[in-house]
């Protein structure tokens, strides 16, 4: 039986200067730990704005001052701590990375997303990702004491493929760091997580930057989490905030017990 938590999403406006950035990031989850959260989540690019000129320019490698400032933090504050996701250096390439770490800090995962976010929708969003941007291959699964615990990033919720491969690996709760634009998010954002949630019977949290009407990429914000039975429990809106919830880990197994979906055979998609 796996102990119920509480879990903590941290939505952030992000500016344009790096320090800013973490030094209210290291506030937030000081001030979740406080409340009583057990698990803190960040959101995609919390540490620089999201464009493709930006990731170059603010990337760094694994060990450096960002990596750093999110293990102090976890250390510090005892959480488990979900770093939302920051620009990678590795070598020539540059990876969007969620390192996660545990309650002394050491680093037990890090996602590298594994679909790019390359659209281009008729009189609303362009952005390119893959225009400084190297994709991951990696399925991503915690081994945590909450029992596991599997992580993407952003566009890769709209693969569902990939969150089955979590779930078939134990998964009881998916959690995606994102920022969803102005054009996709009023139309899929809240859809996706609902539609993850039914796929695969666990809880699914969406943890978004809050809006910031000033920047160039304007983030739908609306932080979410959803039930292993499909339902919105939590709504962040667009300001910052933080908002925290119980995991209930029963609800998990009564609801895969009740609509036994995953009992099915399994099928290798990937």
């Amino acid at each position: 039986m796996y102990p119920n938590f509480i879990m903590s999403i941290v939505q952030m406006e992000v500016s344009e200067e790096k320090e800013k950035n973490l030094q209210k990031t290291k506030r937030f989850i000081k001030q979740a730990a406080l409340s009583g959260a057990s698990v803190v989540v960040l959101p995609e690019m919390f540490c620089c704005p999201y464009s493709s000129t930006s990731f170059p320019q603010y990337a760094e490698e694994q060990g450096g001052l960002i990596w750093q400032t999110l293990s102090t933090a976890a250390k510090e504050n005892h959480v488990l701590l979900i770093g939302g996701s920051m620009p990678e250096r590795d070598g020539d390439k540059i990876y969007n990375t969620c390192f996660c770490f545990d309650e002394n800090g050491n680093q037990i995962g890090r996602h590298r997303k594994v679909h790019l976010f390359d659209i281009e929708v008729k009189d609303g969003q362009k952005f390119k990702e893959s225009d400084t941007i190297d994709a991951g291959n990696d399925c991503t699964v915690l081994d945590t004491k909450f029992g596991k615990i599997g992580v993407g990033i952003c566009y890769d919720m709209r693969f569902p493929e990939l969150s089955r491969m979590m779930v078939n690996e134990d998964a009881r709760l998916l959690v995606f760091p994102a920022a969803f634009n102005m054009t996709t998010g009023p139309l899929h954002w809240e859809l996706l997580l609902r539609s993850r949630a039914v796929d695969n019977q666990c809880y699914v949290i969406g943890a978004s930057s809050a809006r910031n009407y000033y920047s160039d990429y304007i983030s739908y914000a609306h932080s979410m989490v959803a039930s292993p039975w499909g339902r919105i429990i939590v709504d962040g809106g667009e300001r910052e905030c933080i908002i925290s919830m119980p995991i209930i880990q029963t609800e998990i197994d009564e609801v895969r017990k009740q609509i036994p979906v995953l009992a099915h055979r399994r099928i290798d998609l990937y």
